[in-house]
Parts: C-alpha cells; structure tokens; sequence
C-alpha cells in the first residue's frame, strides 16, 4: 500500500546523478519536497514527465519547494540522462538495495523490478499532503502537481 497522506513520509537517503547523497530530512522545516518516482531513464512516458518538469521548472522546484525525481536506475545512468535531457534537478538512484525506498512508499512493482509511477508532496514537517500513484503505462497529470503544491501555505 503507498503512503498515506497525513502519513509521515518514509525518509531516504540517496545519491543523485553527481553521487552526491540527498536526504529528504535535510528538507525539514525548510522546504516542501515534490518527491517524483517514474519507471526508467530513456523510456517515452518518463522522459515527457521529466521533460515537462524541466519546461516549467521554477513551479516544481523553487525557494518554497524542491523537487526529487527517483528511479531505480543505477547513479551512471542518470548522469547520462541528466546530461543529455538538460536536468538540473536531482535524479535519484534507489539502485541498491534495489528499489528499498520505493518499496517503502509502497510504490515499488515486483513484476517489472521498477517504481511505479508516484508522486509524493511532503511538507516542511515531513507529512505527506499529496499522493497519486498512476499505472505505469499512465502518465501523470503534471498540472494536478501544480495545483497541490500551490495549494500548501508558504
């Protein structure tokens, strides 16, 4: 079962495509963190979510906001993705132990070895206030995104 909201959301550290490790607590008290999970680099749904956030980036991640895309793709993987698509926010490996944060979210599909498709908005307390989880052949509506992080206060 994913993550409820009102839930506390399950903290991770991961690396990013520099190998830098990010914490989702590092967020606390700070910002609200849209926490984006999607199938795999270099496959046509994800790179047009991907693709949309970065078109309109300043709405996903800006001062009272960051954005954390997480795959379970390996850190050389999203390097090259982040390289070549122009990404400039982080891209999180969940590579090894393979896919244990997305099995935390509940969002984690054994069939396929991959996140499902999920998104996450956790405020500046940790609470998850956002959730929706799309099949994988489904893409999310990267407006309704949009609207529930307008609707958090500051």
């Amino acid at each position: 079962m994913p993550v409820d909201v009102g839930a506390q959301a399950p903290d991770f550290e991961l690396r990013d495509q520099h190998n830098q490790p990010v914490r989702l607590a590092d967020y606390r008290g700070k910002r609200h963190v849209a926490v984006v999970f999607y199938l795999m680099a270099f496959s046509r749904i994800c790179d047009r979510e991907l693709g949309g956030l970065r078109e309109e980036i300043s709405a996903y991640d800006n001062d009272d906001v960051a954005l954390l895309a997480v795959s379970c793709d390996a850190p050389a993987t999203h390097r090259r993705q982040a390289e070549e698509d122009g990404y400039r926010f982080p891209l999180l490996s969940d590579f090894w132990p393979h896919g244990d944060v997305a099995r935390r979210y509940g969002v984690f599909d054994e069939r396929f070895g991959v996140a499902r498709r999920a998104t996450f908005l956790v405020d500046r307390e940790g609470v998850v206030r956002y959730r929706t989880v799309n099949g994988i052949a489904d893409a999310r509506d990267l407006d309704e995104l949009k609207e529930a992080i307008d609707g958090l206060e500051g």
